[in-house]
């Protein structure tokens, strides 16, 4: 059985309002971005989701390096989410996760450190076999 660590709570009002956290700390204004006819004049969740993404791997990377004594604090994870239909007009998300490694960890030992994140992090867990995710080492 599984233990709860912690609960995220937000309310959003759809992708034109706002988002709120329960604490008050994420506090955004929501608006589609203009290539989608909105206004751009706010946050969307393919944003929101990105930056969750990015700074969860980001993390899971940390804590597979610690495992194997090798030192991440220089890379950086940048998440690009998409948002596509698909044929049959239904929604959908894909993602591609650039994780910059430092040069002594380049190569084999960069893309399984890669590799090994990508297996411990909550959100390419939760997304598994549900939004094609490619892993980019740079």
């Amino acid at each position: 059985m599984s233990t709860v660590l912690y609960t995220a709570v937000a309310t959003a009002s759809g992708r034109e309002g706002r988002a709120v956290s329960s604490d008050g700390l994420l506090d955004v204004t929501l608006a589609p971005p203009k290539t989608l006819g909105g206004t751009g004049e706010g946050t969307n969740p393919e944003q929101l989701f990105a930056a969750g993404y990015a700074a969860c791997f980001s993390s899971a990377l940390g804590e597979v390096a610690r495992r194997t004594k090798l030192d991440v604090s220089h890379a950086a994870v940048t998440a690009e989410v998409g948002l596509v239909q698909g044929e049959d007009r239904a929604f959908g998300l894909t993602v591609t996760l650039r994780v910059e490694l430092p040069d002594e960890l380049q190569g084999e030992q960069g893309r399984a450190l890669v590799e090994a994140a990508h297996q411990v992090c909550p959100y390419s867990n939760a997304t598994r076999g549900n939004i094609p995710v490619e892993l980019v080492v740079e």
